[in-house]
């Protein structure tokens, strides 16, 4: 009689096939709709439910930033630039967009520690806690914009109409912003020092990346703008509004690939990795 041989082997989800893969993210995405839509609601309400100004500092903070370029332009440390509009407009407009970003992706990075007791817990898609975070920046980005209209009718200027195409135009951010969370938010489980360095970086990199001024035409900072990302998906938007038109397609068009494929990636290597979170965090 023969010795029957049992071999144990670990789950090798990429033996099913990268289409198969990709089917069960999206199957995955679909039936968690309810939970990401409870967890976003979770997160915003404790985020003001103990703050005395509540949403308003998502108008307080732009405002200072503003205000401290402005003092910086008037006083000859910083050049704001040509920008042909009223500065407020201009600035809490690139403001926006740009917080969209780095509150998206702070939140993102954070999801998964702050949710430690929970994964431990309950076994669930650890997806649903990455998107429902980025998913708090539309709040105060919606917000801002609101704001930026009260601008347009206060200076009696007229946004283009091209600016209904907005949100068609935020789609790339958006792919940008959850692409780094799911990158982000894996890395700070294994070592928790990297969502205060997110913090720091975003802060060093604003003033790098032309948010509340124009683009520079010579220096150190037009070679930087050239190939910073964040100048494309904040520039593209914003010049839409202002402009009606893009006045760098070719860079927003090649960084928007970019977006796609960092989504697609990070999304998967998020999904093949998330059932060992649990470990980490």
């Amino acid at each position: 009689m023969e010795e029957m041989i049992t071999i144990y082997e670990p789950d090798n989800s990429l033996r099913k096939g990268y289409l198969s893969i990709f089917g069960q993210i999206f199957t995955e995405l679909k039936q968690n709709r309810w939970l990401t839509y409870q967890l976003f609601k979770r997160d915003f309400l404790s985020a003001y439910k103990q703050s005395l100004l509540g949403v308003l500092w998502a108008i307080i903070l732009p405002l200072v930033s503003i205000a401290i370029f402005i003092v910086l332009n008037r006083s000859g440390i910083l050049n704001i630039g040509d920008i042909g509009v009223p500065y407020s407009i201009y600035a809490l407009l690139g403001i926006a967009f740009w917080q969209f970003f780095s509150n998206g992706l702070v939140a993102c990075s954070n999801s998964l520690v702050n949710a430690g007791p929970m994964i431990l817990k309950i076994n669930f898609s650890k997806k649903s806690l990455v998107i429902a975070a980025a998913a708090k920046a539309i709040v105060p980005f919606a917000i801002q914009i609101a704001m930026v209209c009260i601008l347009f009718v206060g200076y009696g200027r007229t946004p283009s109409i091209m600016g209904f195409l907005i949100p068609i135009f935020l789609i790339p951010l958006v792919l940008f912003t959850l692409g780094l969370g799911f990158f982000t938010s894996l890395l700070n489980g294994v070592v928790r020092d990297i969502g205060n360095i997110i913090s720091i970086l975003l802060m060093f990199l604003m003033f790098f990346t032309p948010v509340l001024y124009a683009k520079p035409k010579i220096g150190f900072l037009v070679t930087v703008t050239k190939y910073n990302p964040l100048y494309y998906l904040v520039s593209a938007p914003r010049d839409l509004i202002l402009k009606g038109s893009i006045s760098e397609w070719q860079g927003f068009l090649i960084v928007c690939l970019i977006a796609v494929i960092l989504f697609f990636v990070c999304l998967f290597g998020f999904h093949l990795t998330e059932t060992r979170v649990a470990e980490r965090i």
